[in-house]
């Protein structure tokens, strides 16, 4: 690979295919919210009956979709990006290696971190790989299982949700919990 300082002294690769404008164009474009296998996945959760949050930022690494009442988060990720292991998408870019391995490893690194500190706190983690939500009925198995606990994960008892559920009293005088998040409805 050929460096070659243009004039104003930054640095730009020459294997590039495109102008530093239109690669800055192209890169802008790039979401990390509200992609197509996310809204993929909400809508089949949301037509199984599931309701959930978005993008909860009180938890790391602010999962794609929190269900307060299961103790549960789904995170949706790009094969690409989170290097999805023996999958065709997780190719690496020929330029620039160096660059992108560091990138790549801090995405994955950063992934398991947060898994992490959302199991110290009690929370389920599944996470739902871009190339899976071409099946659409596989992934609703998926998530059927893993929010009404038939996959084996672990499921907290309510009083020890400290997100998503508040206690009410009822008209009869008894004790009640509701939730206390408004969910997304499409």
């Amino acid at each position: 690979m050929e460096w070659t300082p243009p004039p104003g002294g930054i640095a730009m690769c020459q294997d590039d295919v495109f102008d530093p404008e239109k690669r800055s164009e192209i890169m802008s474009r790039i979401r990390g919210r509200d992609t197509k296998p996310e809204m993929i996945l909400r809508r089949i959760a949301h037509g199984l009956g599931f309701r959930f949050r978005l993008h909860r930022r009180e938890l790391p690494g602010s999962p794609d979709l929190v269900f307060p009442k299961h103790r549960s988060v789904i995170m949706v990720h790009g094969c690409f990006w989170h290097r999805h292991p023996g999958c065709k998408h997780a190719s690496s870019p020929k330029t620039r290696v160096r660059f992108w391995e560091d990138k790549f490893e801090g995405n994955v690194v950063r992934d398991r971190r947060n898994e992490e500190a959302l199991h110290e706190l009690g929370w389920r983690v599944m996470v739902i790989w871009e190339c899976e939500t071409r099946d659409g009925e596989a992934v609703a198995g998926r998530i059927v299982r893993f929010l009404r606990g038939k996959d084996g994960g672990y499921l907290p008892p309510v009083e020890s949700n400290p997100y998503g559920v508040r206690e009410i009293r009822s008209k009869s005088g008894r004790w009640a919990r509701r939730p206390s998040v408004s969910y997304c409805f499409f």
